[in-house]
């Protein structure tokens, strides 16, 4: 029931947002522009409105809600296998690799350009390879300790924010580019950056909801999942594997958005509870929601400029870290 009322309000929020921007469009010339396949109803609208909802906005928005139930559905996986409220798709250093392959196209461009979709595969495929090397630097024996896993994950995501940050520097004339992806955003994805992003939105979600059941089990500790018959240490690679699949798709079409993966699924746990077959589908469309409404404030707080959508998510998600970590400190 839940979940079926976010569905409905997640679609009416979405098409709220299609009309917002420096120009606004009623939300009934939208739904008109939007239907006018099917009713083939005469256009009360411009021609210049339907191209600015069929190729900017719509896409964009589709995008928007994508990218925020990845990153959200990936937060709320790790907080499961941390044990750890403040877990996060970004702390395994999955953004650190994913933007790592979006700079090397950026600096090598005339290289690396294969195609529309080298920027977005070159940073999946370094997202992948980043939770991999974490993986087998964290690995002691045949476990993976989960402190272990996130200080390795923390140092590799130093390691690989350094390798960026000297790419940036000799940059050169890329400099403003690579800027503008590391401050992440959806300014300009039109529909082929979805086609990238949906198989792994849909099979993603598909498989936390399936292993759901697995997940509740590890809240309680590894040895209790173990009892209840769950290989937990595959379990952990699974997980790790999904995450990082679904995170780097989301960072390969978006760039860098932090925090959403921290706040939404903490939020959706304090109203719903820690069940994670209530959880994930909540926080699936909580996730889609929460970013294109950001998106949203990131087209209109500075208009007729853009704010970086990462940086809006961060001026948001810092202070709810830093709430969580006090709030917390004694569990911790």
């Amino acid at each position: 029931m839940i979940s079926a009322g976010l569905f409905l309000l997640t679609i009416i929020i979405m098409l709220f947002s299609v009309g917002i921007g420096e120009s606004n469009i009623s939300a009934e010339t939208v739904i008109a522009i939007l239907t006018e396949p099917l009713t083939h109803q005469t256009a009360f609208w411009s021609s210049g409105d339907a191209t600015i909802i069929w190729e900017i906005r719509l896409p964009r928005v589709i995008l928007g809600a994508l990218v925020g139930l990845c990153l959200a559905i990936s937060g709320a996986a790790l907080q499961s296998l941390f044990r750890n409220p403040m877990a996060d798709p970004y702390i395994l250093g999955i953004s650190n690799g994913a933007a790592l392959g979006a700079t090397i196209v950026f600096v090598y461009g005339a290289a690396w350009a294969l195609s529309l979709y080298t920027l977005p595969l070159l940073s999946f495929v370094f997202g992948i390879i980043t939770i991999f090397l974490v993986y087998y630097v964290g690995k002691v024996g045949n476990r993976v300790p989960v402190n272990t896993l996130l200080l390795s994950g923390i140092a590799i995501s130093a390691f690989l924010s350094a390798i960026n940050s000297f790419m940036m520097f000799t940059g050169g004339q890329n400099l403003q580019q690579i800027m503008f992806w590391m401050m992440g955003g959806l300014s300009g994805r039109g529909w082929n950056y979805i086609w990238i992003i949906i198989p792994f939105a849909i099979i993603g979600s598909l498989a936390m909801i399936t292993m759901a059941r697995s997940m509740n089990a590890i809240m309680f500790g590894e040895e209790s999942a173990q009892y209840l018959g769950i290989d937990v240490e595959k379990m952990k690679k699974i997980l790790l594997v999904l995450t990082a699949f679904v995170t780097s798709a989301a960072v390969a079409v978006s760039g860098v958005i932090g925090f959403v993966g921290l706040i939404v699924p903490h939020i959706v746990r304090l109203i719903v509870g820690p069940d994670h077959r209530i959880l994930i589908p909540v926080s699936i469309f909580t996730g889609a929601i929460f970013l294109v409404i950001a998106d949203d404030f990131a087209r209109i707080v500075i208009s007729p400029a853009e704010l970086p959508l990462g940086v809006l998510t961060a001026l948001c998600g810092a202070p709810f870290f830093l709430y969580l970590l006090r709030s917390k400190r004694g569990e911790l």
